[in-house]
């Protein structure tokens, strides 16, 4: 059984310990993760957003039930115990309702929490900062108090209350990425941090929920890393400092990370030791995915330049066809649009793979180079940088050992190493 608590302490006390957390509703990349860790036996944290899963579907078309049976699945193929694996939910909140009346946000944003501790979510993060309806910014007061009447539903619903921990604080983008290339980041100020606890401890406090305050594992607030469409902010540890030092005033508690896809392992590994204990992931992921299926399409091609579909260009049409989930993100010349619907580091292409279209074509490739010894001057060239006499000639191993590139990183960055 994984001992977040302990995990904590070891991180607080200077040991460079983390947990990455791998968020992401893509079947290909979950199967990645899983299959190492099978492998490492590491502790694995899997994560759904309240925009992916949620109990309208979301954009996956999942409930938090179905996600869980789903992924238990998966885990069960793959020989993985449920107890190596925590499931968390992300931004669990009024986001996906935000455009309607904040009462009516909130019921639905606390149906949504009791659905995914019903189904045995034991990672909450509370994320009540967005304005609902057009009402203005909600203040820390707000923001607490929101959060602490959905803690009470998690309390309330779920199977084992002892078995939840929460996750609270809010300045990080909004789920889903940016909507537009951040210009500068502001990391959080130590009075902001404290505002947050003090809030949210006198909102806990308000609702007679003092007894949760010890399974509050961290905050989320911003070290100074994000990504846009073409650019990274790195870390740089000097910034952060000062709010590093302030988590350690407060009992038992560690920060959180969002948006750390695309830095330095070192920069990861700078960030574990600045006590942020969680380091979230998920474009980084299906980036790598869709590297992955480049590159084995193009290997089918040149086995097979006959054979006229390719999984890249059925993409490129279902996303020119059905724009909705780049347009408001993606500007420029049409060459730069182009560019950016496929290879931007926000990938927003991760939202077409469940397309039907597309979903039919990519499984058409797997299946044509299903069982095919590949060879390894074709892989060479399509997957470079593997070395000659231990190149993978078998097209899902491939996959999986490409997405595993940022699988292996993150968990070396967060202190553990394979045996």
């Amino acid at each position: 059984m994984i001992s977040i608590p302990s995990l904590i302490a070891q991180n607080r006390s200077g040991t460079p310990t983390g947990l990455p957390c791998f968020c992401t509703a893509n079947e290909h990349v979950l199967r990645a993760v899983l299959a190492y860790a099978r492998k490492t036996g590491f502790p694995t944290v899997i994560e759904a957003t309240c925009n992916q899963v949620n109990q309208d579907g979301g954009y996956t078309g999942m409930t938090p039930q179905d996600f869980m049976t789903w992924l238990s699945g998966m885990a069960r193929e793959a020989g993985v115990e449920m107890d190596q694996l925590i499931l968390g939910g992300d931004h669990l909140g009024p986001n996906p309702w935000k455009n309607e009346p904040i009462d009516t946000a909130m019921e639905k944003a606390r149906e949504l929490v009791k659905q995914y501790v019903q189904a045995g979510f034991k990672k909450i993060h509370i994320d009540t900062s967005m304005a609902c309806g057009g009402e203005p910014n909600p203040s820390f007061a707000q923001i607490a108090e929101r959060a602490a009447d959905l803690c009470a539903v998690a309390e309330t619903h779920a199977p084992d209350p002892q078995q939840l921990f929460y996750i609270i604080g809010t300045e990080v983008p909004i789920p889903g990425g940016e909507t537009e290339e951040p210009d500068a980041l502001d990391v959080t100020s130590v009075d902001r941090f404290k505002d947050t606890i003090s809030t949210h401890r006198t909102a806990f406090a308000a609702r007679n929920l003092e007894a949760v305050w010890p399974r509050i594992a961290s905050v989320v607030t911003q070290p100074g890393v994000d990504f846009g469409h073409t650019s990274i902010f790195p870390f740089v540890p000097e910034k952060a400092a000062d709010l590093s030092q302030s988590i350690l005033t407060e009992d038992g508690l560690t920060f959180e990370a969002h948006s750390t896809d695309y830095q330095t392992t070192e920069a990861l590994g700078e960030l574990v030791a600045q006590h942020f204990f969680f380091l979230k992931v998920g474009p980084e992921l299906t980036f790598r995915f869709r590297e992955a299926v480049w590159a084995l399409a193009e290997v089918a091609k040149n086995l097979d330049p006959a054979n006229a579909e390719d999984v890249r260009d059925v993409v490129t049409t279902r996303m020119t066809e059905s724009p909705a989930y780049w347009q408001d993100y993606y500007s420029g010349t049409q060459m730069q649009v182009t560019q950016l619907r496929t290879f931007s580091y926000s990938d927003r292409i991760r939202y077409y793979w469940t397309d039907p279209e597309v979903a039919k074509s990519l499984e058409a490739l797997l299946a044509r180079l299903d069982g095919v010894v590949l060879p390894e001057t074709l892989v060479s060239q399509a997957f470079m940088g593997l070395e000659f006499g231990t190149i993978p000639t078998d097209a899902a191993q491939l996959m999986q050992g490409h997405i595993q590139r940022c699988v292996k990183r993150y968990f070396e960055a967060a202190g553990y190493q394979e045996g």
